[in-house]
């Protein structure tokens, strides 16, 4: 069994909810990302989202986007992701890490190369945001071999059709984009959000996260009610950026994951 399918039983048996925190790696600088990871865990995440930094991050709001630039300026690779993941193992063999980022840095290293080398360092899952299903099935061929599941992300604008066949694809966990547009966009509108969590669970038993505009406690709160789990990304980004900027320690910035598990935790409870 996974770790993704073991952590996401073990939350539907305690009637908890999944919290998936998103950093971009290299930001604000390679020595904290680690550090960062683990407080993290400590402060109550689920899954950890790593972002891999990627120069035209075009499903990105302008927080994350400049996470990616900084993350470039340290110049900061997949390779580089790969052996830092390695050494989180080293202390922490049970939160399950997915990789989000784009088609180009997998491709360079091709499919086969970079599945095994993701398993290897303790991978469990990777969201290629510019990875069309249609496309999906020789890297889907790749990540089997290695024990990794392919997650997308699906969108208010998906259609069942679409729905039914990304999820024929998917492994671990799916992504729900609570709105259209760009990530750190707009409010959610949870109407909207359960009308879509409602089309994709007619095709699929797979947990279902959300994302794109949990911005506090009560945003995530209210997502949470018709989901598996919230993912937070622009808010701890922008978060991290600020306690950089302003010569704090960053991993104080963290304390917005405590409140944000405080808040579900109640609600599951």
């Amino acid at each position: 069994m996974s770790r993704l399918t073991a952590k996401f039983d073990a939350l539907r048996a305690d009637s908890r909810k999944a919290l998936v925190p998103y950093i971009v790696a290299g930001d604000p600088d390679v020595a904290s990302t680690l550090p960062l990871m683990h407080k993290l865990v400590e402060q109550g995440a689920d899954i950890l989202e790593i972002g891999v930094p990627f120069s035209d991050p075009m499903a990105e709001g302008p927080v994350i986007q400049l996470a990616h630039e900084r993350a470039l300026v340290h110049a900061v690779s997949l390779n580089g992701i790969l052996e830092l993941v390695a050494e989180f193992r080293t202390k922490d063999q049970d939160t399950p890490v997915v990789l989000m980022g784009y088609a180009n840095p997998v491709e360079r290293m091709g499919y086969d190369q970079f599945a095994e080398r993701a398993g290897k360092a303790g991978i469990d899952g990777v969201l290629i945001v510019d990875m069309p299903p249609e496309e999906a099935e020789p890297l889907n061929e790749s990540l089997a071999k290695h024990q990794l599941d392919n997650i997308f992300l699906l969108a208010p604008t998906t259609t069942d059709e679409r729905i039914a066949k990304v999820a024929g694809l998917a492994g671990g966990y799916l992504y729900c984009v609570s709105l259209k547009g760009v990530t750190g966009a707009g409010n959610i509108d949870v109407d909207q959000v359960q009308t879509l969590m409602n089309r994709i669970k007619a095709h699929t038993d797979l947990p279902v996260t959300v994302g794109f505009g949990i911005k506090n406690a009560e945003t995530a709160t209210r997502v949470a009610i018709c989901c598996d789990g919230v993912v937070v990304g622009s808010a701890l980004v922008e978060s991290v950026a600020n306690a950089h900027k302003n010569g704090a320690d960053v991993l104080e910035a963290t304390t917005l994951i405590r409140d944000i598990r405080h808040a579900l935790d109640a609600i599951s409870g």
